[in-house]
């Protein structure tokens, strides 16, 4: 069984697929060797680490290259975050979208969200530009892949739950394989966008939103962390840190 066919087989089974979101080789092995059945990258986490914000500030070959060490290192499904496609130029992204499958990835989460100003593409745009990719990845030779298609509609619209929907149903006929809603907490709605959209429904952690079982009870079929696993383990750097240059003494170093 190829990577691609058995990260699509995790959207179909009967449990929710928790995936681990990691920024680097080391996160990575961490989330395998702990028992995660697949990883999901985090752009946030990767730009992060190397002293970016977040939103296509790094060069793409750069953030390549550390998804391509992760998919070299472990031997679970990867899924990788590459934003909007880090390009506005639809041949541009396609071509992002290729190379990202040519290092071993088994899907990339690709979001509707402008870069340059505020905003979301036109649903038409954004589903045309998904046709395309899913065109190209079968006559390429990545016959389903997982195209998780994030929309940003509960942070940047105003009527997110009718939008959402819209969106979702016709991204799902353009190609998608899944529809991911970061920033959607309420249960009643969970409930009725995993009802309406033919397709597994991830869900982003947020305060508040963080069981696995609940979020199955409501129809949800991935559930991921984005950056929240790298944010405490920054938090957790620092702290020490201050720790040790305060007390000149390595001896918290060696405590459980």
């Amino acid at each position: 069984m190829t990577k691609i066919q058995e990260f699509n087989e995790l959207h179909t089974s009967q449990d929710i697929l928790f995936i681990g979101n990691a920024w680097d080789l080391l996160s990575a092995l961490v989330l395998e060797k702990a028992g995660f059945k697949a990883i999901g990258t985090t752009s946030w986490g990767i730009a992060n680490s190397l002293g970016y914000a977040d939103g296509e500030c790094i060069d793409f070959d750069r953030h390549l290259g550390i998804i391509q060490t992760i998919t070299g290192n472990v031997n679970i499904p990867v899924s990788a975050d590459i934003e909007a496609g880090y390009s506005e130029d639809i041949d541009t992204i396609i071509h992002h979208v290729l190379r990202t499958a040519d290092v071993g990835v088994a899907g990339i989460n690709i979001e509707d969200s402008l870069k340059i100003k505020m905003g979301l593409r036109e649903t038409k745009d954004h589903s045309r530009l998904l046709t395309k990719m899913r065109m190209a990845l079968d006559q390429n030779g990545f016959k389903n892949f997982y195209i998780n298609a994030r929309t940003d509609t509960y942070l940047q619209s105003n009527t997110p739950f009718l939008e959402t929907i819209e969106r979702g149903k016709a991204y799902v006929e353009s190609g998608a394989s899944g529809i991911f809603v970061p920033g959607l907490t309420k249960e009643e709605e969970i409930k009725e966008i995993a009802l309406n959209i033919e397709a597994p429904l991830n869900i982003l952690s947020l305060p508040g939103l963080t069981n696995c079982q609940k979020l199955k009870e409501l129809g949800v079929k991935r559930f991921s962390f984005g950056n929240a696993f790298s944010d405490k383990v920054i938090a957790y750097m620092e702290k020490n840190a201050a720790q040790l240059l305060e007390s000149k003494d390595t001896a918290l170093l060696y405590k459980d």
